[in-house]
């Protein structure tokens, strides 16, 4: 194991530096709070909420209709996003099944 020795005074301004990036990650985690950036729904809440099977879900995804982040390999939408696509939903939903009837 490798000893490093430091002055007490540099180890000083190292832990004040620490001190204000610990304040500055809080000030904008409290600031993003304020905004109502809201809750955040996984691929199985959409579709329910949407009532729409997976495969539609990833369409959504992959023509640019619905918004989503990606942490590892598991995906998010922004519940207000979801929100905004249920006309578009139901209107996609009207049109397939007007194209479906036979006369």
């Amino acid at each position: 194991m490798e000893v490093i020795t430091i002055e007490k005074k540099t180890f000083e301004e190292m832990t004040a530096k620490f001190d204000e990036f610990v304040h500055w990650v809080e000030r904008i985690c409290h600031q993003n709070d304020e905004k109502g950036i809201g809750e955040w729904l996984d691929n199985q809440e959409v579709c329910q909420l949407l009532n729409i099977c997976p495969r539609t879900l990833q369409t959504l995804r992959d023509n640019g209709t619905l918004a989503y982040s990606q942490i590892h390999h598991k995906i998010y939408y922004k519940a207000g996003d979801v929100q905004c696509i249920v006309s578009v939903v139901g209107n996609k939903r009207k049109e397939a099944g007007f194209r479906n009837k036979t006369i």
